[in-house]
Formats: structure tokens, sequence, C-alpha cells
């Protein structure tokens, strides 16, 4: 399992396992501290950082990816930026949650090494059919590039590893009363991405929400030094942090899925994505009774906060030590 040691089937040794992951973005602070947490992580991979419009145009999510990539020493991970907007024409930004950079209130220096050449969806489909069956695909914005991908290729359906999402809920919205953010930045591509044939792993509202920043989880950033200077000012930028509770880092649940999907209870479900609606397009339409139906995704319905934490600042503290 993703994270795990196993056995070497000849030798007998034992190596680490480690997962590939392609991380669809649009950075925006919880997608900065999901990345940190890839970074920290020994049995994850970066083969890839694509960049999407969402929490703030393409150009600003795109330049933060290139500043995360620097300030969390990724090295040579390829940035490849993707759609600037939705697959209808209709702008839905986060700014006034995450601040006119992105990165709320962290100031990271300014990245000396640019993008790569070419389009984020063509990254897409040439990373996963060079390698089937060995990548993950991470997307945690909303998914205009994952959708034309699988538009241009649907084989990439069966070359991906597995598909984990951060968006949706079967309960409430965020942005509005019905649906949360990344749905609702683009429903279309949402709804292709469901109707697929992959089975897309979910990690919604009902329980991202729960990943909060208490002033305890707080008080373990401070001291990590360099990478304080992200953590801190970006975690507390957009609520206020008591002990009791504080703003929910939503991306940073699709990477810990990944790494340990033990942490979450998940069941499986038929989502259809509304389109049409007047007061619930982009709503996540959850049915848990599939019956007789084959269920195109896996909706995680609970976290252990405790160990979800354990986790997350376990990677934040190895990281720190690596970047001084």
């Amino acid at each position: 399992m993703p994270g795990g040691t196993p056995i070497h089937a000849l030798s007998g040794r034992i190596v680490p396992f480690v997962t590939k992951v392609l991380i669809d973005c649009d950075p925006g602070i919880d997608d900065a501290l999901a990345l940190a947490l890839a970074a920290g992580s020994p049995s994850l991979e970066i083969v890839g950082i694509t960049t999407v419009g969402g929490n703030v145009d393409l150009s600003m999510t795109t330049a933060n990816a290139l500043a995360l990539r620097e300030f969390l020493d990724l090295g040579d991970v390829p940035v490849t930026p993707g759609s600037a907007g939705a697959l209808l024409p209709q702008t839905v930004r986060a700014a006034h949650v995450h601040g006119e950079s992105g990165l709320g209130g962290a100031v990271l220096p300014a990245p000396v090494r640019d993008v790569s050449a070419g389009h984020a969806v063509d990254f897409i489909i040439d990373a996963l059919k060079a390698a089937p069956g060995e990548i993950t695909l991470i997307a945690v914005g909303p998914l205009t590039n994952i959708a034309l991908a699988v538009r241009r290729e649907p084989r990439i359906v069966e070359w991906a590893r597995d598909l984990v999402i951060m968006g949706g809920s079967y309960t409430r919205g965020n942005h509005n009363p019905a649906a949360e953010f990344n749905m609702l930045a683009d429903p279309e591509a949402a709804a292709i991405v469901f109707a697929a044939g992959w089975t897309v792993k979910q990690l919604g509202l009902d329980v991202t929400l729960s990943a909060v920043v208490t002033s305890a989880v707080l008080d373990r950033m401070r001291p990590l030094g360099r990478l304080s200077e992200l953590l801190v000012p970006a975690a507390q930028f957009y609520g206020m942090v008591t002990a009791e509770g504080g703003p929910a880092i939503h991306d940073a649940c699709a990477v810990a899925y990944v790494l340990d999907p033990s942490l979450f209870a998940a069941v499986p479900a038929v989502v259809n994505v509304e389109t049409a609606g007047t007061y619930t397009r982009g709503m996540t339409v959850t049915d848990f009774k599939v019956a007789d139906r084959r269920p195109n995704a896996l909706v995680t319905t609970s976290l252990d906060v405790k160990r979800f934490w354990d986790l997350v600042l376990g990677a934040y503290e190895g990281l720190a030590a690596r970047l001084g």
C-alpha cells in the first residue's frame, strides 16, 4: 500500500515503496501546504506539477507553483501551465479567501527557473502514457485540465494508477450553499471527470473541514526554520486560529490520502455533478445507494484527525530539517 515498506520479492530486503504523483493545482494557500506535505514525504515522487486557473488567475497560480518548487527544493520537477479558465465562459475565483497573491500572508523568493514548454493537458497525457499504472493523479483545483486530458485521450483513465481529488461535498457547499469551490469553478469539467470510467477518490468538504489548524498545530509549525515562513502565515491567513479550531487545509487531505488511505473512512457512491441548476450548479449529487450500479467514486466520510496531523507535521518537520 502507498507509504508502506514491502519486502523485495527476490532478495527479501526491505525496500521503500515510492508512489509517483502528478499534482494538478491552483496555488492557493492549501495547495501550497499540500505541496509541502508531498515534498516532505519520502514515499512520494513528484513527477510533475500542472497548474490551472482557480483560486487566482493562471498567471498567478503558475508563478506560485514556480516559487514553491524552488522554496521546497523540488529540484527539476517540471511545472507546466494549463487552462486559464473553465470549459464554459465563466470566472469563479477565491482571491477574497487566499489573498491577491494566492498565498495569503506568505512571501516567497521570486523563482529563478521558468515553466516547462507545452501545455498541462499534453504533459498529463504524455506522463501517464509513458508510465501506465505507475502515476497517481492528485487534483486539488478545478478539474479543467483533467477533463480536457480525458477528452483528448480517454485511455488516461486506464493509464493512471489512481485519481484522487479534493472537491465536492455530499452535504453542503462552501462557495455557495450547494457547491464546493473547485466544483463550481468548472462544473462541466467535473462532470466529465466523474463520468470518465475510473473510480474517483473524493476528499470533499465533509472530511476536509475537520483538518483544521489549531493553536497546538500552529505551535508545532513555528519552530520549523525557513519552512515556517510559508507554513505559519499561510495556515492562519484565512481564519482565526484557536485552541479548538481554525482554518482547514483542504488540499493536504488529498496528499494524505495517497500516503495513508487508512486515515479516512470511505464509501462507494455514484456521484453526478449538477451543471444546469439555477441554485445548485456545481453540486456533487452523491448517491450512496449504489445497488446494482457501478460506483464511480469512493467518497471519504470521516478523518482520523490526530493521525492526520501526526502524518502532516512529521512530514513538515522532516522537510524543515532538509531545508535548514
